[in-house]
């Protein structure tokens, strides 16, 4: 994959790839291959604007569609203008929080990691 490949996408580490295949198999949707995780940006959070992930198998006309670690990422092209370069990432250890966003872009994140500002 070439370096400019690389650039203007959204990533996803392996432990949250994981944990997605977990949740797509406890769902039931695993072996349906029209599901993806749909990622977004929505206003609020302490911080001003909040992450939201869910799992969709409809695309809308402007969703921007990307694939990483072998997980089919899509977001609306607004959310994609905060989330560039943005890697999903899981935690589960004693102070675990879940999903969280690396985002470079935010330059501020609330104590929760749920919301940031740009």
């Amino acid at each position: 994959m070439s370096e400019a490949a690389l650039e203007n996408s959204i990533f996803i580490s392996d432990k949250a790839k994981e944990k997605v295949n977990q949740l797509m198999s406890d769902a039931g949707i695993a072996e349906d291959s029209s599901y993806f995780l749909r990622v977004g940006v929505v206003g609020g959070g302490c911080s001003g604007l909040s992450y939201k992930l869910d799992f969709d198998n409809e695309s809308k006309p402007m969703d921007q569609v990307f694939e990483d670690n072998g997980v089919k990422i899509v977001t609306d092209l607004k959310s994609f203008l905060y989330l560039v370069n943005t890697t999903l990432d899981f935690s589960d250890g004693l102070n675990g929080k879940g999903f969280y966003f690396s985002n470079p872009n935010a330059s501020r994140t609330c104590g929760c990691g749920e919301s940031f500002a740009v």
